[in-house]
């Protein structure tokens, strides 16, 4: 049996907030008293102030003087035979070397012939030329900086001080870590509130007893959304938290306060730019909210003329539904275009490169795009065919089941449903088996040949009889035979009959058995069914007897 232990150590279950706060922390604690350490180890250096008459030359490379982590004034001018960055590197050396020796570090100024001298503790630490000066970096603003450098540094090497601000950051991130638990548990207990109300409201959200939105769907969106909020306000307490322990500590307080300042400039942005998007996005509401307004105004109407309580002559219920979905379609499109100029980010190139996208994908496909609608629109507004009817497009003959925007499907007899494209039916010829019946249903109809030494009446009666055996054609209106043709040897006959519409059957299945009952009762009569292409009289009639119409089957026990 193994010894090794599965004991997880303590160090890890801790929450990962606690352990980067402990680091950051330590980081802390050791930088602040290596900074506050730092002398000028550098040889002491002459005083950077110009002899007097010097000629002070522009500088290219412009210099910063940090003390104690903190930018005190950039050396922009240069002094004869003094870059700006031997400026800079002289006056910190005189800074430490004036601190080392134990004084308040006083920061004051005074004027002379070269320029302006910064004294600390009435010693000259350098001199503030004119070219030094800008619009942002004043004396006064220069000064205020080395005071507060020189109090910092001082405060860094105090150990009471040291210790109280590390007791403060450790109360921060106590707080901090209790923040993160209660988001944490509020994020459980809102997820659980999700599907608790997502099962609820999803059995109230149902058409025929089947839900529209299902209470998984309604818990997905609700936990990213809570998820998303989460995250959001585990980072702007991580920036409060990490801000408030950098402030804490003298090296590291710049840092804290630039942190603070980001945050604080980058939420001003955004509620300054919500503010100003306000008004734009309260017209397009506006507007979009007018066109759900019209859209729920015209409903009632189309509502009407598709259960067939209003009839009109421009609109029926074939055409309600295109129509009303053509009216949706403009609406939207009028809001959009009247809305667009409002919305917040309308005017942007991010925005502008999106709409040319669009377009540029609108345009590569629009030809076929557009051919194809028109064609569903044609075939809807001419009436041409419906759902339900039976008709022959070109060489395909089935059942409507659908008509959309860009194609049609058929269901044909043998168990295929096509698919035509609407261009495809407008070029071609249809043949409409539906539209002269009475009711809903379909014409049935199929040609013979018989030789003209058979009583032509006889003809129609058998074929006629025939239709009557078939299941599935109607009696009323009774099936007629037509003498399509007098050839040269036969007649052609076409027997035209209306399908049962109330238990509809395929129509490959009706005529299948219409054909089967036609050969019976010639068999029956005697009759010879002619082929198209009679060559002539056969010294015995092609007929099957009825004792010789089931046959068994050879090798069949």
């Amino acid at each position: 049996m193994s010894l090794q232990s599965s004991h997880v150590p303590a160090w890890r279950r801790l929450p990962r907030s606690l352990l980067l706060a402990a680091l950051a922390l330590m980081l802390a604690w050791v930088l602040a008293p290596l900074r506050a350490a730092e002398v000028a180890d550098a040889t002491p250096a002459a005083a950077s102030a110009p002899a007097s008459g010097a000629e002070v030359s522009p500088a290219e490379d412009p210099a910063t003087l940090m003390v104690f982590n903190r930018p005190i004034v950039h050396f922009h001018a240069a002094l004869p035979g003094l870059p700006p960055s031997e400026r800079a590197r002289r006056a910190h050396a005189e800074i430490m070397r004036t601190l080392q020796l134990g004084g308040p570090g006083a920061v004051t100024s005074t004027t002379t012939p070269q320029g302006t001298m910064i004294m600390v503790d009435d010693v000259g630490i350098f001199v503030l030329l004119k070219g030094d000066l800008t619009r942002t970096q004043t004396i006064d603003s220069i000064v205020g900086a080395l005071r507060a450098a020189i109090a910092e540094g001082q405060e860094a090497r105090s150990f009471q001080a040291m210790l109280r601000a590390s007791g403060f950051a450790l109360l921060g991130t106590v707080v901090f870590a209790l923040v993160i638990w209660g988001l944490a548990g509020m994020r459980r207990w809102l997820h659980a509130r999700a599907v608790s109300l997502g099962h609820r409201y999803s059995q109230r959200l149902a058409v025929g007893g089947r839900a529209l939105i299902s209470g998984e769907r309604i818990f997905g969106v609700a936990r990213a959304v809570t998820t998303l909020v989460y995250y959001a306000l585990v980072l702007i307490a991580a920036a409060e938290w990490l801000g408030f322990v950098l402030r804490r500590f003298p090296y590291t307080r710049r840092w804290g306060e630039e942190l603070n300042d980001t945050g604080i400039e980058f939420g001003s942005k955004i509620a300054a730019a919500v503010a100003d998007s306000l008004p734009g996005l309260a017209v397009a509401i506006a507007i979009f909210l007018i066109a759900r307004g019209v859209l729920g105004l015209a409903r009632p109407f189309f509502t009407q003329v598709e259960s067939g309580q209003l009839s009109l002559s421009w609109i029926d219920r074939y055409t309600v539904r295109a129509t009303r979905g053509l009216v949706h379609i403009g609406v939207w499109l009028f809001a959009l275009a009247m809305a667009y100029p409002y919305l917040p980010g309308s005017d942007t190139e991010a925005f502008k490169g999106i709409t040319v996208l669009l377009g540029v994908m609108l345009s590569l496909g629009s030809s076929n795009f557009v051919g194809q609608a028109m064609s569903g629109l044609i075939l809807t507004y001419s009436r041409t065919l419906h759902v339900g009817e039976y008709v022959r497009i070109a060489e395909v003959e089935g059942t409507v089941t659908e008509m959309g925007t860009f194609a049609t499907r058929i269901r044909t007899g043998l168990g295929e449903e096509l698919t035509l494209p609407n261009t495809l039916i407008v070029g071609a010829v249809t043949k409409n088996y539906s539209r002269t019946v009475k009711s809903e249903g379909y014409i049935v109809d199929t040609v013979l040949t018989i030789g003209y030494d058979t009583p032509w009446r006889q003809v129609h009666a058998m074929m006629i009889e025939a239709a009557r055996r078939t299941e599935g054609i109607l009696p009323t209106p009774a099936p007629h035979v037509f003498q399509t043709a007098l050839s040269d040897f036969y007649v052609e006959y076409r027997l035209v009959a209306q399908a049962v519409a109330s238990a509809p059957r395929p129509r490959a299945q009706v005529l299948t058995d219409l054909h089967t009952h036609l050969q019976d009762v010639f068999n029956e009569n005697g009759v010879q069914i002619m082929s198209p292409h009679y060559l002539g009289d056969p010294g015995q009639a092609k007929i099957v007897l009825p004792e010789h119409w089931n046959p068994p089957l050879a090798g069949k026990r």
